[in-house]
């Protein structure tokens, strides 16, 4: 009995030492520290040592637990239906793009905006999975046209929030050099500092904060319905949304958010877009709080008092599964 009490406990040790490697590799970022964590410390979005939502959010709807959706996504997601062939697209050159107000989309969450004579770049994940390793995420065939090699020089890089589908370390690793500047929410800036990028490049704000990119071009920090994490630890950076405002347009930049209050509100203050960008694809219903499902996408363009829609969050990766999930 005491023989197999040591295997057990040798066995948990291995597991434990062998995490904490794994844990150390770079694609996982770094933890906000330092100034850092003492400035997210004094965002009123952030209490109990985590970063809230502005209302109650489960991170599973009622009726489903962690068990379930583990299975589904692990074990029952090789029986969703997914693209038999690959998905028709279109190849731009984006280095001849023409001059004008344009979007390129590359799937699911990633595309390149021309606004005012600047080149934004958003949430760019590009390379052939979203994941932390190889093999796992991988995109549907015919989406993976294009690479972080095919981008012109970027004068604003966007980052919604920390996921690995919104987040990529390859790409952006392969984009230091062409970026300007890097905009990103509360402690994200840590993940791209290890990542080599320079403090000065970084634009790391709060919701409710407005940076002024030109003469054209304000940004906000507006709130998401969301969560954020890349490893064991979760909520530690802020997820956010982002108005792109011009003298003659106002753009939302919805990342991932479940439905709620927000989207009223923005739309009030802001009297409309011209254009929202909003997900509406790879939803489960136990998700219902974090993502916007498919029936509620109407509802949040007219919250958000938008005049065109343009729908992400789709046509590249299987992070859904079999949406009508068993309830374990």
């Amino acid at each position: 009995m005491k023989k197999l009490m040591y295997i057990v406990l040798i066995v948990i040790l291995l597991l434990v030492v062998g995490g904490f490697i794994v844990l150390q590799q770079d694609v996982f970022g770094a933890r906000p520290s330092g100034a850092r964590l003492e400035l997210i410390r004094k965002s009123k979005n952030y209490r109990d040592g985590k970063f809230q939502n502005q209302t109650f959010t489960p991170a599973l709807a009622e009726g489903y637990n962690y068990i379930g959706v583990l299975y589904n996504f692990l074990i029952r997601k090789k029986d969703a239906v997914e693209p038999t062939d690959s998905i028709p697209s279109v190849s731009t050159d984006l280095k001849s793009l023409p001059a004008g107000n344009l979007l390129v989309w590359f799937g699911h969450s990633s595309y390149l905006m021309q606004l005012e004579g600047k080149t934004i770049l958003v949430d760019p994940v590009l390379g052939n999975y979203a994941a932390p390793f190889p093999g796992m995420n991988r995109p549907f065939k015919g989406t993976d046209r294009y690479h972080a090699e095919d981008l012109p020089p970027i004068d604003y890089l966007l980052i919604t929030h920390d996921h690995y589908d919104h987040l990529d370390y390859k790409t952006i690793l392969k984009l230091r050099g062409k970026v300007g500047k890097v905009v990103c929410a509360l402690g994200v800036g840590a993940y791209l500092e290890k990542w080599g990028y320079s403090s000065s490049s970084l634009i790391e704000k709060d919701w409710g904060d407005q940076v002024k990119l030109d003469s054209n071009i304000t940004l906000y920090f507006t709130p998401a319905r969301h969560f954020s994490g890349r490893s064991i630890f979760s909520n530690n950076t802020l997820w956010t949304s982002y108005v792109l405002e011009t003298p003659s347009k106002r753009i939302f930049v919805g990342g991932d958010s479940g439905y709620d209050k927000h989207f009223a509100e923005l739309g009030q203050k802001f009297g409309g877009f011209d254009l929202a960008i909003l997900e509406n694809g790879q939803y489960n219903e136990a998700w219902c709080y974090i993502h916007t499902l498919p029936a509620e996408f109407l509802k949040v363009a007219k919250d958000l008092q938008a005049k065109r829609v343009f729908p992400v969050h789709s046509a590249k990766f299987n992070l859904g599964g079999i949406h009508g999930m068993s309830r374990l």
